[in-house]
Protein backbone atom coordinates (compact mmCIF):
# COMPACT_ATOMS: atom_id res chain seq x y z
CA UNK A 1 0.00 0.00 0.00
CA UNK A 2 1.47 3.77 -0.86
CA UNK A 3 2.46 5.53 2.23
CA UNK A 4 -0.23 8.49 0.71
CA UNK A 5 -3.24 6.50 0.84
CA UNK A 6 -2.46 5.24 4.21
CA UNK A 7 -2.05 8.68 5.57
CA UNK A 8 -5.15 10.06 3.90
CA UNK A 9 -7.12 7.00 5.82
CA UNK A 10 -5.90 7.99 9.12
CA UNK A 11 -6.98 11.77 8.30
CA UNK A 12 -10.64 9.79 7.71
CA UNK A 13 -10.44 8.11 10.95
CA UNK A 14 -9.61 11.53 12.61
CA UNK A 15 -12.98 12.85 11.74
CA UNK A 16 -14.70 10.42 14.41
CA UNK A 17 -12.36 11.33 17.15
CA UNK A 18 -14.35 12.51 20.39
CA UNK A 19 -12.52 15.07 21.95
CA UNK A 20 -14.45 17.46 23.95
CA UNK A 21 -11.71 18.48 26.04
CA UNK A 22 -8.46 19.36 24.29
CA UNK A 23 -10.16 19.39 20.55
CA UNK A 24 -6.72 17.68 19.22
CA UNK A 25 -8.24 15.35 17.10
CA UNK A 26 -5.76 12.19 16.16
CA UNK A 27 -6.42 9.59 14.05
CA UNK A 28 -4.47 6.42 12.96
CA UNK A 29 -4.33 3.75 10.26
CA UNK A 30 -2.22 0.83 10.67
CA UNK A 31 -1.05 -1.55 8.23
CA UNK A 32 -1.14 -5.16 8.71
CA UNK A 33 1.37 -7.48 7.02
CA UNK A 34 -1.44 -8.89 5.70
CA UNK A 35 -2.98 -6.05 3.79
CA UNK A 36 -5.58 -5.47 6.30
CA UNK A 37 -6.28 -1.81 7.48
CA UNK A 38 -7.15 -1.02 10.88
CA UNK A 39 -7.97 2.72 11.51
CA UNK A 40 -8.27 4.32 15.21
CA UNK A 41 -9.43 7.82 16.78
CA UNK A 42 -8.81 9.35 19.89
CA UNK A 43 -11.38 8.86 22.50
CA UNK A 44 -11.21 11.20 25.39
CA UNK A 45 -12.70 10.83 28.62
CA UNK A 46 -13.75 13.66 31.58
CA UNK A 47 -11.24 11.94 34.22
CA UNK A 48 -8.97 12.16 31.16
CA UNK A 49 -6.57 8.73 32.32
CA UNK A 50 -9.42 6.65 30.65
CA UNK A 51 -8.65 8.52 27.25
CA UNK A 52 -7.21 6.23 24.62
CA UNK A 53 -5.06 7.42 21.75
CA UNK A 54 -5.82 6.77 18.16
CA UNK A 55 -2.94 4.57 17.58
CA UNK A 56 -3.87 2.39 20.62
CA UNK A 57 -7.21 2.32 19.08
CA UNK A 58 -6.09 0.68 15.73
CA UNK A 59 -3.83 -1.95 17.39
CA UNK A 60 -6.35 -2.86 19.80
CA UNK A 61 -8.83 -3.04 16.96
CA UNK A 62 -6.50 -5.38 14.86
CA UNK A 63 -5.40 -7.57 17.99
CA UNK A 64 -8.90 -7.98 19.14
CA UNK A 65 -9.56 -9.44 15.33
CA UNK A 66 -6.79 -11.69 15.59
CA UNK A 67 -3.91 -9.68 13.63
CA UNK A 68 -0.98 -9.38 15.88
CA UNK A 69 1.69 -8.63 12.80
CA UNK A 70 2.30 -4.96 11.38
CA UNK A 71 3.75 -3.36 8.89
CA UNK A 72 3.41 0.61 8.97
CA UNK A 73 1.44 3.03 11.07
CA UNK A 74 0.26 6.62 9.75
CA UNK A 75 -0.85 8.97 12.25
CA UNK A 76 -2.40 12.60 11.45
CA UNK A 77 -3.22 15.17 13.99
CA UNK A 78 -4.23 18.59 14.77
CA UNK A 79 -6.93 20.75 16.65
CA UNK A 80 -10.01 23.17 15.96
CA UNK A 81 -10.17 21.07 12.35
CA UNK A 82 -6.73 22.01 11.02
CA UNK A 83 -4.07 18.92 10.69
CA UNK A 84 -0.76 19.83 11.88
CA UNK A 85 2.05 19.04 10.14
CA UNK A 86 3.68 16.69 12.15
CA UNK A 87 1.80 14.48 14.96
CA UNK A 88 4.03 12.03 16.39
CA UNK A 89 2.70 9.39 19.28
CA UNK A 90 2.71 9.50 22.88
CA UNK A 91 5.03 7.53 24.66
CA UNK A 92 2.57 4.94 25.69
CA UNK A 93 2.03 4.34 22.43
CA UNK A 94 5.34 3.67 21.29
CA UNK A 95 5.10 0.99 24.02
CA UNK A 96 2.61 -0.42 22.38
CA UNK A 97 4.24 -0.15 19.37
CA UNK A 98 7.28 -2.37 20.59
CA UNK A 99 4.74 -5.04 21.82
CA UNK A 100 3.46 -6.00 18.57
CA UNK A 101 6.14 -4.78 15.92
CA UNK A 102 10.06 -5.18 15.31
CA UNK A 103 11.06 -2.33 15.92
CA UNK A 104 14.02 -2.36 13.44
CA UNK A 105 11.70 -2.83 10.36
CA UNK A 106 8.10 -1.07 11.33
CA UNK A 107 7.35 2.44 9.53
CA UNK A 108 5.67 5.63 11.30
CA UNK A 109 4.50 7.88 8.57
CA UNK A 110 4.10 11.44 10.00
CA UNK A 111 2.97 14.51 8.76
CA UNK A 112 -0.36 15.45 6.41
CA UNK A 113 -1.27 13.83 2.90
CA UNK A 114 0.49 16.47 1.67
CA UNK A 115 3.76 15.99 2.86
CA UNK A 116 5.02 13.05 4.98
CA UNK A 117 8.10 11.62 6.49
CA UNK A 118 8.67 8.13 7.13
CA UNK A 119 10.17 6.82 10.46
CA UNK A 120 11.14 3.62 11.89
CA UNK A 121 10.21 2.53 15.31
CA UNK A 122 13.91 2.02 16.43
CA UNK A 123 14.37 5.91 15.56
CA UNK A 124 11.28 7.10 17.42
CA UNK A 125 11.66 4.98 20.52
CA UNK A 126 15.32 4.22 21.41
CA UNK A 127 16.23 1.26 24.08
CA UNK A 128 12.70 0.05 23.41
CA UNK A 129 11.52 -2.15 26.43
CA UNK A 130 10.09 -5.21 23.94
CA UNK A 131 9.00 -9.14 25.11
CA UNK A 132 12.50 -10.13 23.76
CA UNK A 133 13.62 -8.91 27.61
CA UNK A 134 11.27 -10.97 29.69
CA UNK A 135 12.50 -14.08 28.04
Amino acid sequence: MEYKLLIEKAAEARNFAYTPYSHFKVGAALLAKNGKVFTGCNVENATYTPTVCAERTAFFKAVSEGVKDFEAIAIVGGKEGQLAPFCAPCGVCRQVMAEFCDVSNFKLVLGTPEHFEVYLLRDVLPFAFTPKDLE
